[in-house]
């Protein structure tokens, strides 16, 4: 492992030797790959929109039992236990809460108040104005080219609206895999890149190995954006089931999704109360239809079918564009710490140019 040798305002704020995030991917961001990424000096994000509350906790004592270095847990805001689970990070010490939606001020001061630093995910600098404003003490953006829910604007143009909108901490996310990215997110003002497909390619992660092969097998033009899984624009492999969804009308996915939506209920433990709360508040938050709301119980069953049983006859795969610049499988040690020393590399010629 590599001593630290970019020092940025998110590395001094959350305690981390190098500005890199592994973001909280649903069914991929294990305690494995989370304290993976952590013992290489990153930030590792455990993701507990698909953990019952018991299972969040029997997963951060196991990451804390892999690692002694800070890492975070990824929360749904809207969740109807979102309360609950915050008040477990305090309890276990985890250094950073991140969200995939805006947490209200109340939530936030509750984990400022313990210590724990609040990093909200944005997709546009009026978001990030927001949560500012709240209290949030970072952020993070990620554009287009970002798997999984993503929105229509690249990196490249999105990040400096938000630079420009706050005074903290930003992270960059969406494109990024190698130290070249880093550098130009650093360039720009970022503080940190936050990365998703690019350690789910790596030895640490837990996705079997088949579908990691299945992800290296595609080229630039191997994801698509589709709103047929959950109502709302997400990025993922091209595959025959994807191919199949879009195809497929609105009527023929309906029995898939309903069986899909018991399936659900049943793994997460949920009540039939506790699903009508998680979809008010959806609602609330996001504005989403009775019917959009009716597919996001999809997600999660597909992801796991893909991601975790290596199913991608029934099981849908987010990915990042970057899949197709990608052709190994490192440990989190070996990619951090190339990503890094590259960085430093391009910073360095970068600076040369300077007259």
């Amino acid at each position: 492992m590599i001593e630290q040798l970019l020092r940025t305002p998110f590395t001094e704020l959350t305690g981390v030797r190098h500005p890199v995030v592994q973001t909280g991917m649903g069914w991929v961001s294990g305690p494995r790959l989370v304290s993976g990424t952590a013992n290489a000096g990153g930030l590792g994000i455990l993701a507990s929109a698909t953990m019952t509350y018991e299972e969040l906790e029997r997963a951060i004592l196991e990451v804390k039992g892999r690692t002694d270095r800070p890492f975070g847990v990824n929360l749904r805001a809207d969740a109807g236990d979102a309360g609950e689970r915050c008040d477990l990070l305090v309890k276990h010490g985890v250094r950073v809460a991140s969200f995939a939606l805006a947490p209200k001020p109340d939530l936030i001061a509750k984990l400022k108040d313990h210590g724990v630093v609040v990093m909200p995910s944005v997709g546009a600098a009026r978001h990030a104005e927001k949560v500012a404003a709240w209290g949030a003490d970072a952020v993070m953006v990620q554009g287009g080219e970002g798997g999984g829910h993503t929105g229509p604007v690249p990196t490249t143009l999105l990040l400096p609206t938000v630079l420009d909108a706050v005074d903290i901490p930003v992270v960059a996310a969406g494109g990024f895999f190698d130290g070249r990215g880093l550098a130009a997110a650093l360039s720009y003002g970022a503080a940190g890149v936050g990365m998703g497909t690019r350690f789910l390619l790596t030895q640490d992660s837990a996705v079997p190995q088949a579908v990691k092969d299945l992800y290296l097998g595609h080229d630039l033009t191997g994801t698509v954006v589709t709103a047929k899984v959950d109502g709302m624009p997400h990025r993922m492999l091209r595959t025959e089931l994807v191919a199949e969804l879009e195809e497929t009308g609105a009527v023929r996915r309906l029995a898939p999704t309903l069986r899909r939506t018991l399936e659900f209920k049943r793994t997460s433990g949920m009540t039939w109360l506790d699903l009508a709360k998680d979809g008010r508040a959806m609602k609330k938050a996001q504005g989403r239809t009775l019917a959009q709301m009716t597919l996001a119980a999809n997600t999660p069953v597909m992801l796991k079918a893909g991601l975790v049983e290596g199913d991608t006859s029934a099981g849908v795969l987010a990915s990042g564009q970057v899949v197709g610049v990608i052709d190994d499988l490192p440990t989190c040690e070996e990619l951090v710490d190339r990503i890094v020393v590259r960085a430093v590399e391009e910073l360095r010629r970068g600076s040369s140019y300077v007259v």
